[in-house]
């Protein structure tokens, strides 16, 4: 039987080493990663906020992705997954160059000795793909960290803030857990992002929020969603993404992708179902916000050991990850002088770093020895199963904090840093009016939310009050004829038509000639 080259056994585009099984999902679960941001994030971020921020908040989300991806194939993706410079960051280079993308996918740093044998990460498809597989991890984590500051970051200072964070902060957790670094070689444990990810996006955005200080105090008290059901759409690609986000940690189309994927989807519907039910007790009536907030507490959780701990310890992961950050998100925060102060839009901190914690000790307590040996560079356990478990928890706690200071200090040396040449907060007339006064645009054509109305965006138009209220004004033609005699003209030259005709033509000099003759 004659097969074609491209499906031939060995031929320049299908090397001996490349599995075409892996390769094609390595790919897919990229894509779905990608759509958690785009559009996932972009359509979440847009709905969920006040409306006359709704373009901005997306905008933060779209830019953020398309200048991360610059940035990690110049330099990036190298030092958090090249050749060491130091034990928790590695060399930057491009990742551009036709010989390095097209050789065998490899990360250099994870060679690691194992029962006197050798082994690295070597993945059976080219680099390409582990590069653009891994920047949308890094893509999300800038757009997890913007929902602390939605509302009222100057742009300018977000565009400068995202490529600088990305190279000191990011890299420096991605190659120390998961390129070879320190953490990687003591045996610290973090299977797609806990840590990396969810935490360092929830401490990062909680310090940004600090220094980037509060929104107007009348987008503090009433911020409610200018979307509901488009909010969900987003949150519904955030979740389905996500099995791409945990399925394509182990690198190959394994049973261990299986297992990820699998309690990822338990660990996300207990999560939900256990916020809901609390939402209901302590408030009488079930939240669709508070549902979309268990949905993620319970996705950010399950991330750190999604493919290392049984099934139905993925529902023990749920129902925590539904509890403690609802816990600290309505009670201890109400009572955290701290927190009250810090004004973190979405609750970054609470779903997403409280969270990715909570799952990274889980993981510390509950990784299963069996599942570990599929995936992990050395053999470890859970404290659950005994043996040297107990100090896999400890190097969890160890790990934990190392990702905390870290991007303490480096968010809010970039911060600082960005604030000696742009300001940090938009100016007060911007914070005022949102979208219009910041890029000239708005998402609905229609007002009423309390913000005002920026006329000089909009010329050639009369402006007229709302009749809603003092201080939502929107655009109106005014169509209103002077006199019942033009009403009855108007009407007899062809109904509401005719009518509208009239009633320009008293506005319009041009239009009154041409009607003359």
């Amino acid at each position: 039987m004659n097969i074609s080259n491209a499906y031939s056994e060995v031929t320049p585009a299908v090397p001996s080493w490349l599995n075409k099984g892996d390769n094609a999902w390595q790919m897919t679960a990229s894509t779905l990663v990608a759509i958690q941001s785009m559009p996932g994030l972009v359509i979440l971020y847009a709905s969920i906020v006040k409306k006359k921020w709704a373009v901005n908040s997306a905008f933060m989300a779209l830019y953020a992705f398309a200048a991360v991806l610059i940035c990690w194939v110049l330099l990036c993706y190298r030092m958090a997954f090249g050749d060491e410079l130091l034990p928790f960051w590695g060399k930057g280079a491009p990742a551009l160059g036709q010989k390095y993308l097209v050789a065998r996918a490899k990360v250099p740093e994870s060679t690691h000795v194992s029962d006197g044998k050798s082994k690295t990460v070597e993945p059976y498809y080219a680099m390409a793909t582990l590069v653009y597989f891994q920047f949308t991890f890094a893509a999300i984590t800038l757009i997890l960290l913007a929902g602390s500051v939605l509302g009222r970051m100057n742009i300018k200072a977000w565009m400068a803030f995202v490529p600088l964070w990305l190279i000191f902060s990011y890299t420096v957790g991605a190659f120390s857990l998961w390129g070879g670094g320190f953490l990687y070689q003591w045996g610290a444990i973090d299977y797609s992002g806990g840590f990396v990810i969810h935490l360092s996006s929830g401490i990062s955005g909680l310090t940004a929020a600090y220094w980037v200080g509060p929104r107007l105090k009348s987008d503090r008290e009433r911020f409610p969603p200018n979307n509901v059901l488009l909010m969900l759409a987003g949150a519904g690609l955030l979740w389905m993404g996500w099995s791409g986000f945990n399925g394509g940690a182990p690198y190959a189309a394994n049973i261990d992708a299986s297992i990820a994927v699998l309690n990822t989807n338990i660990s996300a519907a207990t999560s939900l179902l256990v916020w809901t039910t609390l939402d209901v007790i302590f408030f009488g009536k079930p939240s669709v916000i508070g549902a979309v907030q268990g949905m993620m507490t319970g996705l950010a959780c399950i991330t750190p050991g999604a493919g290392l701990v049984q099934s139905w310890a993925a529902i023990i992961f749920g129902f925590l990850s539904g509890s403690i950050p609802w816990v600290s998100m309505m009670v201890l925060h109400k009572k955290s002088t701290l927190l009250q102060q810090v004004d973190d839009t979405l609750g970054v901190f609470h779903t997403h770093a409280v969270a990715g914690l909570l799952g990274g000790l889980l993981t510390g307590l509950l990784a299963e020895p069996d599942l570990c040996e599929l995936v992990l560079p050395k053999k470890t356990r859970g404290a659950f199963y005994g043996g040297n478990g107990g100090v896999q928890f400890l190097k969890q706690m160890a790990a934990a904090s190392f990702v905390i200071a870290w991007n303490i200090a480096s968010t809010t040396i970039i911060l600082l840093a960005i604030r000696l040449f742009i300001p940090l907060r938009m100016p007060e007339e911007q914070l005022v009016i949102g979208d219009d006064a910041v890029h000239g645009e708005e998402a609905y054509a229609l007002w009423g939310d309390g913000e005002k109305y920026d006329p000089t965006n909009h010329h050639g138009q009369d402006i007229a009050p709302s009749p809603y209220g003092i201080g939502a004004r929107g655009v109106t033609i005014n169509l209103s004829c002077s006199s019942m005699d033009s009403m009855a003209i108007g009407l007899a030259s062809g109904s509401i038509p005719g009518y509208t005709m009239m009633c320009l033509s008293q506005k319009l000099p041009l239009l009154q000639r041409l009607m003359i003759h």
